[in-house]
């Protein structure tokens, strides 16, 4: 225990480093700036810097560097080091403030969606003071913002605070109509991301292409024992898996992150680390840097982490489930119902936000969890549907029920749970179930956004529900500040919010295929792919949305609908042409020794004077048929991919590669997978599922 508490934040330049190593004035005006967004002066961006390198010299760092989220959705670093030539040959360890606050990385490497030529190379990364400096193998990492040189946002970070502070900025606007809410000066959002994944040995890795250079395997015969048993969900956690945990846990307390939970998942070799809530933007650095190092840790003791949303085909797929909550600067959280909902106006005014605000952009919502990985796992019978609902649990739905039709709502006493076993203590049934169907569950004081995938950032997710809370907050405040009567016109407000938004809100099972007709019925949107949303996201309904918040201009809506139509291509595209790779380098050559293997076989029966072809015979039918199949597929594949090249528009060439390379790439799969239940396991040249999933032992 008191290692723990010696060495959570160690590594961070947090506030109580700060608190200690900066000048009394210098802290106070920093804190300014995180806590109340004030403009940082130079003058104390100098004695920051100062202060920071001294403390990173300490810890043993020799260099620095602007740590920021290009739009790969990985995290990026140039890292230069302290040092400054002097007279005679010498040299000093130095840091500037203008280092501190400004760098300058290519602008023309990263994806740009056209804002950036490769001759317009010039882009900016800028200091976050919101987010904590930290140490990261041995070099001072200084959380940025990146910009191109005619100022449009290239990462992921710039958009999220923007979100934000459009959030806080219409939040505050709603509260100051409420009796009680003057100390309130700004809102924040908070995130607590549940982050799931699988661990594979590193020599059952190795042996997959298709794992090493897609994340996922392309190929596999389901294994005879999978998840069916349900017995590894919260089981006893794998010894080598649990030191694992142990130097992750270490790691991350180490650089401030909270993480807090740590179990088994559903499929075998499937696991989860959940985090204590923290604000939106530390949340995400967190994740990131919580992703790259389970990574690094799993190599260390001989395994690989796998973050793909959808790993092995037939099993569960990983998610990152996004607790998100808005709190005022004075410590309320606006999302807790408190003992009475049903009178508790300023919780239902917010409640009404969130819900028009996912009615009427459920597009954004589905786009933001958008890759080609995670739409393995939306829609299937493991992660959420694809339709965009919400759930609110029996309570609430009954309240806005009782307020939209003028009853008075009979609150109920808090319920004692039943057993049966009368030496357990009583404990209160909560007021909502759970419902891990839903997209956007209510769970209590927050909402479950679960449709993120494992290996996404949240940022996106993070910005899409900020901005449209923030509009429906701003529809909310230019009515009820033109009120004569405040409290008749908030009560029709909260009425007619309800009447028109309440087709989002569905308690029900969302696996169920009726849940699909009713949703349709309902007018709710299903897109079940990547490319069909992101067509509705350069519409001129979300542009003026972006724009009126001033999250995303013009120009960084329409170089974001690029690159996302075009990473999703280009993952299919180096998915094909793996598929490709291997089933000529792989697969047809060990079908064809297997032929040759049993033809030998019974020509050698056949000399022997046995005329019975038996087995032999009957499976060499079988393996000659399919491997003309194979090879037939393979040629299709190869046309498909082919084609793609003639079509033109980042879109067009995102639904072709939907609409003809996948289901390609599905049909070869399906052939190779059975080959694999006819070749003796011996001779199959990768290792098989259940070698993988059971690997860690």
């Amino acid at each position: 225990m008191d290692e723990v508490t010696s060495i959570f934040g160690e590594n961070v330049f947090n506030e109580t480093i700060m608190k200690a190593r900066l000048p009394k004035e210098t802290y106070k005006q920093l804190m300014k700036t995180i806590e109340g967004g004030e403009k940082l002066e130079p003058s104390v961006a100098t004695i920051v810097a100062n202060a920071m390198k001294d403390w990173a010299i300490e810890k043993g760092a020799t260099h620095f560097t602007h740590w920021f989220q290009p739009l790969t959705g990985v995290t990026a670093e140039k890292h230069d080091s302290f040092i400054q030539p002097i007279d005679g040959g010498k040299v000093i360890m130095e840091f500037s403030g203008k280092e501190l606050v400004q760098g300058e990385p290519d602008a023309s490497s990263f994806p740009s969606g056209g804002i950036r030529a490769t001759f317009e190379a010039r882009g900016y990364t800028a200091w976050d003071p919101t987010s904590f400096a930290f140490i990261k193998d041995g070099t001072l990492c200084i959380p940025t913002c990146f910009c191109s040189y005619t100022g449009e946002a290239l990462d992921k970070k710039t958009p999220l605070l923007r979100s934000m502070e459009a959030i806080s900025k219409q939040a505050v606007r709603v509260l100051h109509m409420f009796e009680g809410n003057e100390a309130v000066t700004s809102v924040k959002t908070t995130v607590g991301p549940e982050q799931e994944y699988f661990l594979v040995d590193k020599s059952v890795y190795d042996q997959r292409e298709d794992l090493i250079y897609t994340g996922r395997t392309l190929f596999g015969a389901k294994s005879p024992k999978g998840q069916e048993l349900e017995d590894h969900y919260f089981g006893m956690i794998k010894p080598r898996v649990q030191d694992f945990m142990k130097d992750l846990n270490k790691e991350l307390w180490k650089l401030g992150i909270l993480a807090k939970t740590e179990h088994n998942e559903v499929a075998p070799a499937q696991h989860e680390l959940a985090p204590i809530f923290n604000t939106t933007n530390i949340a995400c650095d967190h994740n990131q840097l919580m992703m790259e190092i389970m990574r690094k840790t799993a190599s260390k003791h001989g395994m690989v982490c796998l973050l793909h949303e959808k790993p092995f085909a037939g099993v569960n797929g990983s998610g990152k489930h996004n607790n998100w909550s808005i709190s005022t600067n004075t410590g309320k959280n606006l999302l807790d119902p408190g003992a009475t909902p049903e009178s508790n106006a300023q919780f239902l005014i917010f409640l009404c936000a969130v819900i028009k605000a996912v009615d009427e952009h459920q597009d954004l919502l589905r786009i933001s969890v958008g890759t080609a990985g995670n739409d393995h796992r939306l829609g299937a019978n493991e992660a959420p549907p694809a339709i965009i609902s919400m759930f609110l649990g029996d309570e609430l739905s009954a309240i806005l029920d009782c307020l939209e039709q003028g009853k008075p709502y009979g609150a109920h006493a808090k319920e004692k749970m039943q057993i049966g076993v009368t030496v357990l203590p009583d404990f209160n049934k909560d007021t909502t179930d759970r419902n891990r169907t839903s997209p956007f569950a209510f769970t209590g004081n927050k909402f479950e956004f679960r449709s993120l995938g494992s290996g996404d950032s949240i940022a996106c997710a993070n910005i899409m529900l900020n901005t449209v809370v923030a509009d429906s907050l701003c529809e909310f405040a230019d009515q009820l500040e033109k009120s004569k009567n405040f409290q008749k016109d908030l009560h029709e407000l909260i009425l007619k919010t309800i009447r028109e938004h309440k087709r989002i809100i569905f308690n029900g099972n969302g696996y169920d295929e009726s849940w699909v007709k009713e949703a349709e019925k309902r007018g709710l949107l299903n897109l079940k792919t990547t490319p069909e949303a992101l067509k509705y996201f350069p519409s001129a309904e979300n542009r003026a949305l972006f724009k009126k918040h001033g999250v995303f201009s013009d120009s960084e809506v329409s170089s974001r609908f690029e690159i996302q139509n075009e990473n999703y291509s280009k993952i299919i595209s180096i998915e094909a042409l793996t598929m490709i790779d291997m089933t000529r380098k792989l697969y047809l050559p060990v079908s064809s020794a297997y032929s040759k293997q049993l033809a030998d076989t019974i020509n050698a029966k056949k000399a022997c004077g046995i005329s019975d072809e038996g087995f032999e015979g009957e499976q060499l039918k079988k393996v000659s048929a399919l491997t003309s199949c194979i090879y037939k597929k393979l040629g299709a594949l190869e046309k498909a991919v082919s084609d793609s090249k003639s079509v033109d528009g980042a879109s067009e060439v995102a639904m072709f590669y939907k609409d003809t390379v996948i289901p390609a790439m599905n049909e070869l799969r399906a052939n190779v997978d059975e080959m694999e239940g006819l070749v003796p396991e011996s001779q199959w040249p990768v290792p098989s599922y259940g070698k993988m999933l059971f690997s860690v032992k």
